[in-house]
């Protein structure tokens, strides 16, 4: 621990692992889509892993092709359950992009390419199972709420820093998709007007410049050598100019998105996840410096590194079916009548 009271750096590997197993043969299937791999799990009425497999997400085959390979997987868990002697409750499917959690319709993905892909009646027929879809990041702040660096708060924002850049709102173990399943896209608050071009059509958005994904790639237009972000933040630490400049900017970025995110909604803890966080205090100590210096009415959040690392998606995912079978909750993760 530290002795500044806005950085927490408990760094206690919260895994399903070291819990103990059920001798329940209940289980619930749980799926991560992300842009370039999906992640399956089947979880325990405990929520521990007792199956995983990981495939290609295969984005250049086209959005067709990924849908049939997540319903294909989804069936393939369901199997090797049946193999286990156990028996599927539900099945809890993350995917990126707009989504309706109320209809498991993807509404849209940059990252793929789908178009209002109704996922629940996809994966209802062919598995005859209660479905339940969630957004990816939404997932991941579930499970860092229960299991990871969120237990015990009762408010704060889960923020990966990867490929892109966003929030799930989180208050009460719950993340508020907002109303029109929107709800969290800060890496498209423009930090920097007139700035970078961003695949969402404006200019100078947040994840063109602290993104993982827009650190290593100014690194590399700066000094044509290829490096992935959290070895630019080495690079930096150690007194490399082109580094320093690429992180400074890309902390900076960040920063001042946080600081709007925090003047609207208030939360106490902010927890850090994705590629960008990896670097550890070699981000958290000069973000929070950066959100100190920076704040005017804002009261600067404590920060946090999530725990679940790239497992929270899926274990969020799982978690969500697990409410559904147990009747806590309704499809779209309400509370149940």
């Amino acid at each position: 621990m530290t002795d500044q009271p806005w950085l927490t750096t408990d760094r206690r590997q919260l895994t399903t692992d070291q819990r103990p197993l059920t001798t329940d043969r209940r289980r619930v299937v749980a799926v991560d889509v992300g842009g370039t791999g999906i992640k399956a799990a089947l979880l325990d009425r405990e929520a521990a892993v007792r199956h995983q497999v990981r495939r290609a997400t295969g984005r250049e085959r086209g959005p067709e092709a990924v849908v049939a390979t997540i319903v294909d997987l989804v069936a393939d868990v369901q199997r090797e359950a049946e193999g286990q002697g156990a028996e599927v409750d539900a099945v809890g499917l993350a995917v990126p992009g707009i989504v309706d959690e109320a209809t498991g319709t993807g509404e849209y993905s940059a990252t793929i390419g789908w178009r209002d892909v109704p996922f629940r009646d996809l994966v209802v027929e062919r598995t005859g199972l209660p479905v339940v879809v969630t957004h990816d990041v939404r997932a991941g702040g579930v499970a860092e709420a229960r299991l990871g660096a969120g237990r015990g708060e009762e408010r704060f924002l889960f923020v990966p820093v990867g490929t892109s850049i966003a929030a799930a709102v989180m208050t009460g173990g719950r993340a508020l998709p907002g109303a029109h399943h929107r709800a969290g896209e800060i890496g498209h608050l423009v930090v920097r007007p007139g700035g970078e071009p961003c695949a969402c059509g404006a200019r100078g958005c947040a994840e063109t410049y602290a993104s993982a994904a827009a650190v290593a790639r100014r690194f590399t237009e700066a000094t044509g050598r290829p490096a992935p972000a959290p070895e630019v933040a080495r690079l930096a630490a150690e007194g490399d100019r082109a580094a320093g400049a690429v992180w400074q900017e890309a902390v900076d970025a960040l920063a001042d998105a946080l600081l709007t995110a925090v003047l609207v909604l208030d939360p106490p803890l902010v927890v850090l996840g994705g590629g960008l966080a990896e670097s550890g205090d070699l981000l958290l100590t000069p973000l929070a410096a950066a959100l100190a210096a920076r704040a005017r009415i804002q009261a600067p959040p404590r920060l946090a590194p999530a725990v679940l690392g790239d497992r929270a998606g899926c274990l969020g995912a799982g978690l969500r079916a697990l409410d559904a079978a147990a009747g806590r909750a309704a499809p779209d993760g309400s509370p149940a009548p």
